[in-house]
């Protein structure tokens, strides 16, 4: 590859190679990768605008357990919430493979907001455009791969056949009237003058044809990009973006930086990608990505307005309700020091810090975190913190708001301060850690916290939830039919495991399906002695009362001994009258371990 970048923008043609540069002098494999440089400096050259888009439900879900609809649905409007009016968050884009995934876009879309706009992810395939335009999104981003690691080793093409390919697809797009993203996926492993630029040539001819703007999110896959001045090809940062402007014809308002945080660069890297003349950067909640994770939202909406001047329309505060969300509905727990949402990035625990910090906490606190974040700055707990100061510990590291809040006259937060004070009166002269403090509230106020048997139990019930939901509305489940249940019933629990018994009853309490169970629980249920009328059970009349769907405490099953809990909810026929009551009884422990299988 050369790095001459004084070449006229026509020079650059496709170099279709017989054999994969890895660049082995750069990317050693055995051995840290290398940084090499040209000495040339490239100036800074920020775009008109800058945006940030968001990929949290598609790449952000690729190392974590897949949020459920209602949970997408809660983030997206947060991730609103955060951009503001002026759209500084400009898109978001999604999933289309299951119908989770469309039901969740279905939902997002029925809320209205012009930003952040919802856009598709695809393979670069036909069967896979045909879902964006099922689903009615205008834009699509399409995996395009451009190093010879993908093309030769993973796709086993030549980089011809790669672009021709790639080209194809695009074109179909176009032709379909959408506008697309062009993902580069793992540029800074890739020629950037033998195929990257071409290509990029060839995508700006495309869109001059076809009046549709193309997009070209610059993958750094890896997290292979570097931000220092004078550094070479293909790992700059700053000549990656300006090789695409200056070299390929595309301008900086179509170009936008996906990176991850390999090396501990991705927010660094994604800024400079911002000075150079991209204009958007890629990013997630809270950096949840593939590894090591992506570029988090919420850095680079405080880079935004430390780059601009300029808020935007930004409401800085929404950032602690996102980490509060993470935490109290998602069970995620953030490093305390984490920048910005953890809950001691603003806590000092050094005594002549924290003094200084009572002074005036302009000394030791980055900003007003009080007004920006709803987070004041906290102090580590002393002898003389008080009631008061043990109080405001507890609703600040328990994330509690409004008529949540402990108040100081809480017994509980009393003997917590006779426990302090005991303490001290030992001869302690440090302060209490947060560690220590999160034990004692454990020991003296239980009931604020939520255990992981609690987070657990949550998650297991919004699966089963989602399953008997599902399922009462299949048609030959509203029938009432017997010879059409029972093989819907049956093929229930062998797609799940952890279904121990699934039926059906009628309104008089009468079970109109035979004794359906896993394989290994036929012998007991044969030997157990059934009822026959379930029309006192709570999880029958429940339902029947209310037209809900109904979740029981945990039980031992008397059939099988093993710990279980009842899903039930009504049957709707005709008219939206209840013609009976579903009932699953669910095996906990198999049904935690089998979270995944909800996909079907």
């Amino acid at each position: 590859m050369s790095n001459n970048t004084h070449y006229e923008r026509n020079a650059f043609k496709l170099e279709d190679v017989s054999e994969p540069n890895l660049f082995r002098d750069i990317y050693p494999y055995t051995d840290v990768c290398r940084t090499s440089f040209d000495q040339r400096i490239i100036p800074v050259n920020l775009p008109e605008n800058l945006y940030i888009s968001d990929t949290t439900f598609r790449d952000g879900q690729q190392a974590r357990p897949p949020y459920t609809p209602k949970q997408i649905v809660d983030l997206y409007k947060l991730i609103h919430r955060l951009g503001g009016p002026e759209g500084v968050i400009r898109q978001s884009e999604f999933f289309l493979y299951s119908k989770k995934d469309r039901q969740a876009v279905e939902e997002v879309l029925a809320l209205g907001y012009k930003y952040p706009e919802v856009t598709g992810w695809i393979r670069a395939n036909k069967k896979d455009l045909q879902l964006v335009k099922d689903v009615g999104l205008r834009e699509t981003g399409i995996l395009t791969s451009c190093s010879d690691y993908h093309i030769f080793l993973k796709l086993n093409k030549t980089r011809k056949q790669a672009m021709e390919d790639y080209l194809a697809i695009v074109k179909e797009t176009l032709n379909a009237g959408l506008r697309l993203r062009c993902h580069f996926e793992d540029l800074t492993r890739a020629d950037i003058f033998g195929f990257v630029v071409p290509f990029a040539k060839a995508l700006m001819s495309l869109r001059e044809e076809s009046k549709i703007d193309i997009k070209i999110r610059i993958c750094d896959t890896l997290g292979y990009g570097v931000p220092y001045p004078g550094a070479a090809l293909p790992r700059s940062v700053a000549k990656i973006i300006r090789a695409l402007i200056d070299y390929a014809g595309v301008p900086g308002k179509l170009l936008e930086w996906h990176g991850h945080n390999d090396f501990h660069k991705s927010v660094v890297n994604a800024a400079t990608a911002w000075l150079h003349g991209c204009s958007t950067v890629n990013c997630t909640l809270l950096g949840f990505g593939e590894r090591t994770g992506n570029t988090p939202i919420e850095a680079m909406i405080i880079e935004y307005i430390s780059l601009t001047g300029k808020s935007g329309g930004i409401d800085t505060t929404v950032i602690t309700d996102i980490a509060n969300y993470y935490e109290n509905e998602l069970g995620d727990r953030i490093p305390a020091n984490c920048p910005l949402i953890g809950s001691d990035f603003n806590a000092t625990r050094a005594g002549i810090h924290a003094d200084g910090l009572i002074k005036n906490p302009e000394i030791y606190n980055i900003f007003d975190t009080e007004k920006l974040l709803r987070r004041p700055p906290a102090v580590f707990i002393t002898d003389k913190s008080g009631t008061a100061g043990v109080a405001q510990w507890v609703n600040s590291h328990l994330r509690f708001r409004g008529d949540s809040r402990v108040d100081k006259r809480d017994p509980g937060i009393a003997r917590i301060n006779e426990w302090i004070g005991e303490q001290y009166d030992k001869g302690r002269v440090t302060t209490i850690s947060n560690k220590e403090m999160d034990q004692v509230v454990r020991t003296f106020m239980p009931h604020l916290l939520i255990s992981e048997f609690d987070r657990i139990k949550k998650r297991a019930m919004e699966l089963a939830e989602e399953i008997i939901r599902r399922i009462s509305e299949a048609p030959d489940i509203k029938s009432m039919d017997p010879e059409l249940i029972t093989p819907m019933l049956e093929k229930l629990v062998r797609q799940h495991k952890f279904i121990q018994w699934p039926y059906i009853i009628d309104l008089e309490g009468k079970m109109i399906t035979p004794i359906i169970t896993q394989p290994n629980l036929k012998g007991k249920y044969k030997m157990a002695e059934m009822p026959t009328d379930f029309s006192e059970r709570s999880w029958f009349i429940e339902p029947l009362k209310d037209g809900k769907l109904h979740v029981s405490e945990f039980y031992v099953s008397y059939v099988t001994e093993i710990l279980c809990l009842t899903v039930s909810a009504p049957i709707f026929g005709e008219g939206d009258k209840i013609g009976g009551i579903i009932g699953l009884d669910i095996q906990f422990e198999d049904l935690v371990r089998a979270e995944d299988m909800l996909e079907t």
